[in-house]
């Protein structure tokens, strides 16, 4: 007797094919029809569950195609053999250990950076890299998707891997106007946002062995694509300057990642001394500089810095940018710019890695940037942010005085709040009191090599483009329960 389970007993409408596949294999599986035994035939399991024999058949059919059962005309179904002497890998399998994994594998196993899944149940969650969806241009989004969507194509086939034609134009003439950026169309790569523009400088530019240069304070997922190669890091101290260049004399590395327009996270800004001083060690040395300009869009009490790459001798400076700040993160579509000697080795490797990015939200990107929409929202997000930044500095002004110092409010989507009163030991009781105040709040220590073993007090990584001005502002007076409770 074929026994079904509460679910799919209540199942509706009626019991299917499927639901008596599942049970069948469930219950050959655990063994119940023992070793070669058989099955009820068809028209028999048809009346005793009162279904249409085509519905039993369609189930062993498929029970002989997986191979659960053998199937002879004029006999009832069989057992497989193989599956009754135990060799069933659905039944036997239990989780483990990964075995046989690459070496690649093996540090990304003992190494990864532990996945941070946000809380739906937080007043306010300052964690960086969100953005507000009310910030988002939803009509004129929409409007150049379904414009694209009906642009059909006499055939769907592979495009470019670097990328739509139409969209590296209207990114070149982009990146001149907005950050003085003169290259080549075929010298922009588009990526599955900056995260794989990262992953493809590591892969084509660092061996097991390597050294490569990574400042310090950094941004951790940068340097763990780096790290993921069997490279070994080289950090480098950032003063209010950025990256200490000057220290750099005596190391010997293929490659230096920097965010010199914005520091992450520290928000300084490299002084034009150290941007020259880092030219010509990369030069010296024969290395890359890949720089990453994650947010060079908001500016608010400085002037835009043009980038390395807009510098002269900065011929082998690999630029990546993303529209993960300006638009959403969700839509992962980002650009790496490279020299001209590596066109053709990127375009290789984006190619081996998925083929090129959605071509759909490439053109509707392309829409926005030729129609000026794409910078018009730009500057109408650069207005709000400038606003939130202001109800932070505000709010931790109003509630913190002077127990707390900021630093790199001057630029990008985030501050770093240094409490001063409180050790980098206390950092997991404040996180977790003020979670459970429903505030979240973020450590600096990570994003340092050493884990920030010589920091004097705590410092927080405060992001604030998600949030409204009313939910910062009760955030930071939940955040100041939170810090009385741990003092």
């Amino acid at each position: 007797m074929v026994k079904l389970s509460t679910r799919q007993q209540n199942s509706s409408p009626g019991l299917g094919a499927r639901g008596i596949y599942v049970s069948l294999r469930e219950q050959i599986v655990a063994g119940v029809y023992g070793h070669d035994g058989v099955l009820p035939s068809a028209r028999a399991l048809a009346v005793e569950l009162g279904v249409s024999r085509t519905t039993v058949t369609s189930s062993y059919e498929q029970l002989a195609a997986e191979g659960f059962v053998v199937i002879r005309h004029g006999a009832r179904p069989r057992v497989a053999i193989k599956i009754a002497d135990g060799k069933s890998g659905e039944a036997l399998h239990e989780a483990g250990e990964p075995h046989c994994l690459s070496a690649f594998g093996e540090r990304l196993r003992s190494r990864a950076i532990p996945m941070r899944v946000p809380s739906k149940r937080l007043v306010a969650d300052f964690r960086y890299g969100d953005m507000s969806a009310s910030d988002f241009p939803t009509l004129a989004w929409r409007k150049a998707v379904n414009d694209a969507a009906l642009r059909r194509p006499p055939k769907l086939f592979y495009d470019d891997p670097r990328g739509a034609i139409r969209l590296r134009a209207a990114l070149q003439g982009y990146l001149w106007r907005a950050r003085s950026i003169r290259c080549e169309v075929d010298e922009i790569v588009i990526v599955n946002g900056s995260q794989q523009g990262l992953d493809l400088c590591a892969r084509l530019l660092l061996d097991e062995g390597d050294r490569f240069v990574i400042e310090d304070p950094c941004y951790p997922m940068a340097r763990s694509i780096f790290e993921m190669t069997g490279a070994m890091a080289a950090p480098v101290e950032v003063d209010v300057e950025g990256v200490r260049a000057d220290l750099l004399a005596e190391v010997d590395a293929r490659l230096a990642y920097v965010t010199p327009s914005h520091q992450f996270p520290m928000g300084s800004v490299m002084s034009i001394g150290r941007r020259q001083q880092l030219l010509r060690w990369a030069e010296e040395k024969s290395a890359y500089i890949v720089e990453d300009d994650y947010d060079s869009e908001y500016r608010f009490d400085v002037n835009p810095v043009p980038p390395l790459r807009a510098l002269g001798g900065a011929s082998n400076v690999i630029y990546v940018g993303t529209v993960s700040k300006t638009l959403s993160p969700t839509l992962r579509i980002g650009y790496v710019v490279v020299p001209r000697e590596l066109q053709e080795v990127f375009a290789h490797a984006k190619r081996l890695t998925d083929r090129h990015a959605p071509i759909l939200e490439q053109e509707a990107l392309a829409t926005l940037l030729e129609s000026g929409v794409y910078e018009s929202h730009v500057r109408k997000a650069r207005r709000h942010n400038a606003r939130r930044r202001t109800a932070l500095l505000d709010a931790l002004e109003v509630e913190f005085q002077e127990a707390v110092r900021i630093e790199g409010a001057e630029a990008g989507l985030h501050v770093v709040a240094w409490f001063l009163d409180l050790s980098p030991a206390m950092a997991a009781s404040f996180i977790e009191r003020s979670s459970q105040l429903g505030v979240g709040i973020y450590s600096i220590t990570p994003h340092y090599y050493g884990q920030g073993l010589d920091l004097k007090c705590l410092g927080l990584v405060m992001g604030y483009a998600s949030l409204t001005e009313q939910q910062i502002d009760r955030g930071v007076k939940l955040l100041r329960n939170a810090y009385d409770g741990v003092l």
